[in-house]
């Protein structure tokens, strides 16, 4: 399955490709447009996941686990994904959206942490049916700059349903409180709707 963003990309590649190469009458000028189309389409992939069942969060990304450590009342997990990665977005939790928060900000490296905090992103933050708060961030970095999402304040979302998208290498943080045992840790990597990152205490 392949975003219909990705299928726009190849389509105008392949039709600059060729108006170069009927322009320029030399059809090798067509040949890195070629590649980019089929860089496009395996971007912008979209792989079927099973999200796994019960009170656990899933990662919200493809890519690697670059932090997972404290943050104010929270522990703050933070994935980055490189171009090579998957880039669809999906809901770690199931719940209800309370709050979105688009807030301007840089485009540094995203691997690094001031990332977190400096960085142009997407706030969403999700109550879950017992009243539990979980925040989870699109971020973009040196090169994704346009971040796609397509749900709305009010909108109910399943643990490992497709939200949105970034484009070309980003980060993803997912906020949770002590409710959480977490269970992954630096270096991981982790797989959109079907890699747990934490469970719920047992009461």
């Amino acid at each position: 399955m392949i975003v219909r963003d990705g299928i726009y990309y190849a389509l105008g590649s392949i039709a600059g490709g060729f108006a170069v190469a009927w322009l320029t009458g030399l059809p090798v000028t067509a040949v890195p447009f070629s590649v980019f189309a089929v860089f496009s389409l395996y971007f912008f992939r979209d792989p079927e996941r099973t999200a796994p069942q019960g009170p656990v969060a899933v990662s919200p990304a493809d890519g690697k686990v670059m932090a997972v450590q404290p943050e104010e009342s929270r522990t703050r997990i933070s994935i980055f994904l490189n171009v090579f990665d998957v880039h669809v977005n999906r809901s770690p939790v199931t719940g209800i959206i309370t709050e979105l928060q688009y807030r301007t900000g840089q485009f540094l490296v995203a691997s690094r942490e001031v990332a977190s905090s400096q960085n142009e992103q997407n706030i969403v933050t999700v109550r879950l049916a017992d009243g539990v708060v979980v925040v989870f961030k699109q971020i973009a970095g040196l090169i994704a700059r346009r971040i796609v999402f397509r749900k709305k304040v009010g909108d109910s979302l399943t643990a490992g349903e497709r939200i949105g998208l970034m484009k070309f290498g980003s980060r993803m943080d997912v906020l949770l409180g002590p409710e959480w045992i977490i269970t992954v840790r630096p270096g991981d990597r982790v797989a959109a709707g079907s890699s747990i990152i934490a469970q719920r205490k047992s009461n």
